[in-house]
């Protein structure tokens, strides 16, 4: 079984540290570039899922958080 955990950082986003697969708006399927994705906690991203850093602007806050997921 793989382990996988999500972060949520405090006051931002939520933290992914893998490839991710994901299906756009346009039904086209996509993998993320990097290592790790970052998707948005605050909801005031202009990129949603994806965080584009508004959550500093907007001083959203949130206690850090963290998920594990067996899969």
């Amino acid at each position: 079984m793989t382990e996988l955990s999500i972060r949520g950082r405090e006051n931002g986003p939520y933290m992914i540290e893998a490839k991710v697969r994901y299906v756009d708006a346009d039904g086209e399927e996509k993998v993320t570039g990097g290592k790790s994705v970052s998707l948005c906690r605050c909801g005031g991203s202009c990129r949603k899922p994806f965080c584009d850093g508004t959550h500093r602007k907007i001083e959203f806050q949130a206690p850090a958080t963290e998920v594990w997921i067996d899969r």
